[in-house]
């Protein structure tokens, strides 16, 4: 089977000493910070400067929003406030981070950037898609990624993976996501897969029940004609 159930045209121009913003995204537990540093680190020795990220906390500012949205104390925090504190978080780190290193000529990998916020705020917390809209660009001031990698697997795989994460790296607490209902999470995974269908030009959609080897490959695969 094929790890990547569809795939796009690589953006043309782009060679290593042009700057390439690649996000990651799926549900909880998909794998997708493991990839990040798997590719991070393959770059690397081929001598592609890369600047590793995340949303949200990708910048000091963004670490203190990230302990807000991750505390499952935090379970009364509406669907707008979260809306806002992501969008927060994305401006700082658009404006501190990502910008300079792709003005710097840096491949940036980031673990969820907008796309984030338009299923979980906007598919699955049903949130206004304009509005949402409107503050992803306002906070990006128009800025997508070259590509984007969807790691799709079912709910069950990826929730079981991220209770194992949270109880091996003792961050139970900051699992409020994880604590939503299995009807939410399946939610996002088909908001993933609807806006993958949207968007097909700039996602890739990997199979990530596959292990951590299979998926590192199947991701470089589309990669390497930059490199």
């Amino acid at each position: 089977m094929d790890l990547a159930f569809h795939t796009r045209s690589i953006p043309t121009g782009k060679r290593k000493e042009s700057c390439v913003f690649i996000s990651f995204e799926g549900i909880e537990g998909c794998g997708k910070t493991t990839q990040v540093h798997r590719l991070a680190s393959h770059l690397e020795t081929l001598g592609i400067p890369v600047l590793r990220t995340r949303e949200p906390g990708g910048t000091p500012v963004g670490q203190k929003i990230r302990t807000i949205l991750l505390d499952a104390r935090n379970q009364h925090l509406c669907p707008l406030a979260e809306l806002f504190l992501y969008a927060a978080d994305r401006s700082q780190h658009v404006e501190e981070v990502i910008r300079p290193a792709l003005s710097e000529g840096k491949w940036v990998l980031c673990d969820r950037f907008l796309d984030a916020t338009t299923v979980y705020q906007g598919y699955s917390r049903r949130l206004d898609l304009e509005l949402v809209h409107l503050l992803n660009e306002t906070a990006t001031g128009g800025l997508l990624p070259d590509i984007t990698f969807l790691l799709d697997c079912p709910v069950e795989t990826g929730l079981g993976r991220a209770i194992d994460r949270n109880r091996e790296q003792e961050l139970e607490g900051q699992d409020r996501f994880e604590r939503e209902q299995k009807t939410f999470h399946a939610s996002v995974r088909e908001g993933y897969l609807r806006l993958s269908r949207r968007e097909g030009e700039r996602f890739i959609v990997i199979d990530a029940t596959h292990d951590e080897d299979e998926m590192e490959t199947a991701i470089f695969r589309h990669i390497s004609p930059l490199c």
